[in-house]
């Protein structure tokens, strides 16, 4: 197969490394790189769950005898790590490269989660939710640009939905382990939730070793003047592809110019979000904190609703978030396909929009007193069905609508604005609304959850990107792009 890889000046290279990515069929690479990097959000789903599940136990003597406000609380430590670890976790993945922090932020996480078993008060619970935190932070922007920048543009939507909506099948994996391992006839109290914890630590160690198999992104390497790796790259990729799926088509004759550099100042960063990108700036934290807000707010607070208001004993926690991770999972699947067909745009604002018209009313009925523990959590298995791909599509339109070679950086400023935002707050008002144990007081909160929702919506229908089956190239050029007709 021909090359089109080659420097056209001292410093500026013409490529086609793009579109032979984005020409690829789906292989079994594909799928490895979906499931090695994709554990991001099953770890991430399976550590809320936990915390959320075992919240109950940690109020109990056998437990750390924790407070609803300290549940309240730890959960904002760990949204605050996960706020840091992103920002700085990002910039270096921008300026090392994708590969490096895959296995960095994994780590960090794998000890984090470890230590969170052998927590013994309230201080070292907290700090070691921080830095579990900081771990999956730092896997959000890592693993965010990498997918984008693997996966062929006319499977990037889905892709990016289902990858995301996986987080999911880590809630239920924490629900499902919870509600056996805190049952007290399998294992004494004082032990059942420390060994939840191990659920993810397991998890972690056995997707270090998938991790190997995946390449630098040849994206990143062409822009950062590692010619010859980028080549190498892309061609192992196709060489991969070609064994299992047969004769590559060729890929377009159209190229791109860059003038290559080693990193990107922080200046640049800001120019472009805010003086290039200034609508796309403003779309990016109007979907990421609301619904940050909307699944931190409800979601890490859920167990306390279930015990307050409907007595549900602690080791019965993970039975009801059951359900609701399933269909949290099974929205971004079901719903996925049409965010590269129909468009970013109508999916997008419909999908934020029925979240948010559905949470009002559910959180109406809750204040009646039409629910119980059952239907409650049936009220919102289907308003998360359509509450899960928005909020997916929410790091999709972040990672596709800014240069690559601020990507990462772009993710996690824009995670870390709305968690920031809507997260870290969003779980100790909460806990403050439901330790008064007045109905209409939590439905408030949920009122304003569904305005958030609502209101991104429309910023979504007045500025939205169409991104759909677009190279990102064509949606966000490169900086260190350069005119054909430039020497």
């Amino acid at each position: 197969m021909a090359r089109a890889t080659a420097l056209v000046s001292p410093n500026i290279v013409e490529t086609d490394i793009p579109q032979r990515l984005d020409r690829l069929p789906w292989a079994r690479f594909h799928w490895l790189v979906v499931v090695a990097l994709g554990v991001t959000w099953i770890l991430d789903g399976l550590e809320v769950t936990l915390a959320g599940s075992v919240s109950g136990a940690l109020q109990r003597p056998t437990g750390l005898s924790l407070t609803d406000f300290q549940i309240g609380a730890a959960a904002s430590f760990y949204l605050a790590g996960a706020v840091s670890g992103a920002l700085a976790f990002g910039y270096l993945t921008d300026l090392w490269g994708r590969r490096p922090l895959f296995f960095v932020t994994l780590g960090l996480y794998l000890a984090a989660t470890a230590a969170t078993a052998l927590s013994f008060n309230a201080s070292s619970y907290m700090l070691f939710r921080f830095l579990t935190g900081a771990g999956i932070g730092g896997e959000y922007a890592a693993i965010n640009s990498a997918i984008q920048e693997l996966i062929p543009a006319r499977y990037r939507g889905r892709t990016d939905l289902a990858v995301n909506g996986s987080y999911w099948f880590g809630a239920a994996l924490g629900a499902g382990g919870s509600a056996i391992l805190l049952n007290p006839r399998v294992l004494p109290p004082q032990f059942g939730w420390r060994s939840a914890f191990g659920i993810g630590a397991a998890l972690g160690l056995v997707i270090l070793f998938l991790r190997r198999s995946i390449p630098e992104s040849p994206r990143w390497l062409i822009t950062h003047g590692r010619v010859q790796a980028a080549e190498a790259s892309v061609s192992e990729i196709e060489r991969r592809i070609e064994h299992s799926s047969g004769t590559l088509r060729p890929p377009s004759a159209r190229k791109l110019r860059l003038r290559q550099r080693s990193r990107i100042r922080l200046i640049e960063f800001g120019i472009t979000l805010f003086r290039t990108y200034p609508r796309r700036a403003i779309l990016g934290l109007a979907l990421m904190a609301s619904q940050a807000f909307f699944y931190n707010a409800i979601f890490f607070t859920y167990a306390l609703v279930l015990g307050r208001f409907f007595a549900v004993a602690p080791d019965r926690i993970g039975l009801y978030l059951l359900p609701f991770a399933i269909s949290n999972a099974i929205g971004p699947l079901a719903l996925g396909p049409f965010f590269d067909s129909v468009g970013r745009k109508p999916m997008i604002a419909s999908t934020y929009a029925i979240s948010g018209v559905l949470l009002a009313l559910g959180g109406w009925m809750f204040a009646l007193g039409w629910l119980n523990a059952v239907t409650l959590t049936l009220v919102w298995t289907v308003v998360f069905f359509f509450a899960s791909p928005a909020a997916s599509a929410a790091y999709l339109t972040v990672a596709e609508c800014f240069p690559l070679e601020v990507r990462a950086l772009a993710i996690a400023l824009f995670y870390a604005l709305g968690t920031g935002l809507g997260g870290i707050a969003g779980p100790l008002v909460f806990g403050q609304l439901i330790g008064t144990g007045n109905a209409w007081q939590v439905f408030a909160g949920y009122l304003f959850g569904s305005g958030l929702m609502i209101g991104a919506a429309i910023v979504e229908l007045a500025i939205g990107v169409k991104a759909e089956n677009h190279s990102l190239e064509a949606v966000a050029l490169p900086l260190s792009s350069v005119l054909e007709s430039e020497p």
